[in-house]
């Protein structure tokens, strides 16, 4: 009784926050309830028993780019008040509506029985070396979505650069830093910044064999990033500099590389040879960890605002 209470409970506030959102009056009040939403669901996810999930809902969803979105809202100035045509606003909500009951019926119809993959995962998920089993599938069985979903990000990095002036580009990026930042957060930042990095490595670390891994481990990074940033400890590197353009290629190089490696040795792009499945995925994860975290750090510092 108390699980179906809460689990209502977590199902009516979703319901609740969501509505809320769409019907917030500006952009700030938005971002809040947008999230709050992804909280809730990573409430949701959790008592689904879906960790990998919820964690990349609390990193990535309601986190990472719950800033992004709130700094975006600073920037931009507000666009003058108009209201959508009557005609606009019933084909957005009947097209609103149709998507709504095709997720439903998905979720509420499903095939019987419901195709899976996942009994031929778990069986041959030892040959990965990985006790993971969604780690497993993202980068032996699904490894090109992995790819991609990091050149998203890479290629979001460069919409946000492209924002900035030309006379700025190659440039650092935000305001310049205030000198002697005083007040607890510089003593905040030297604190939690070791404390999150050691976090946000473990995440990583354990990703192979629990819920984890490296997507959830390089927003951790890129927060602590973030914060020591505006504490004053760390200055934000100009978007021209060689070891920076080198640091977010390095991910996708390294994996490219090692999936262009697999077409002679192991028969196909993207394929491991037997017996080196696990050293080389750590090595993809550790590459693509540095590379994401860096990625997400700088969307969220803005476009280059000086000159180079």
């Amino acid at each position: 009784m108390t699980a179906l209470v809460l689990d209502g409970g977590i199902a009516l506030l979703t319901i609740g926050i969501a509505a809320w959102t769409i019907r917030a009056g500006d952009d700030f009040a938005a971002v809040v309830g947008f999230i709050a939403y992804g909280l809730v669901l990573t409430l949701a996810w959790t008592r689904l028993g879906a960790y990998d999930v919820a964690l990349t809902e609390a990193a990535i969803g309601g986190g990472a780019t719950g800033v992004i979105l709130m700094r975006a809202g600073a920037r931009v100035k507000p666009a003058p008040a108009s209201r959508p045509s009557r005609l606009a606003r019933i084909i957005v909500g009947a097209l609103s509506a149709a998507v709504a009951a095709g997720l439903a019926a998905v979720v509420l119809l499903p095939p019987q029985p419901a195709p899976s993959l996942a009994l031929d995962v778990r069986e041959h998920l030892a040959s990965t070396g990985l006790g993971n089993p969604i780690g497993g599938v993202l980068m032996a069985y699904r490894a090109a979505d992995t790819f991609l979903e990091t050149v998203v990000v890479l290629l979001a990095l460069f919409g946000v650069w492209s924002l900035g002036r030309d006379a700025h580009w190659g440039g650092r990026p935000g305001p310049a830093p205030r000198p002697g930042i005083g007040g607890p957060l510089p003593l905040f930042a030297r604190i939690l910044v070791p404390a999150g990095i050691v976090i946000g490595i473990y995440i990583v670390w354990v990703g192979a064999d629990a819920p984890g891994g490296k997507f959830q481990g390089a927003t951790i990074l890129a927060a602590m990033a973030i914060l020591a940033g505006m504490a004053g400890l760390v200055a934000a590197p100009a978007t021209s500099g060689r070891r920076l353009r080198w640091l977010l290629a390095a991910g996708p190089i390294v994996f490219v590389g090692i999936g262009l490696a697999g077409i002679p040795l192991a028969g196909a792009f993207l394929a491991y040879p037997p017996g080196f499945e696990k050293p080389l995925i750590l090595v993809i994860e550790v590459a693509l960890t540095v590379s994401l975290a860096a990625m997400l750090a700088l969307i969220v510092a803005g476009p280059p605002e000086r000159s180079p």
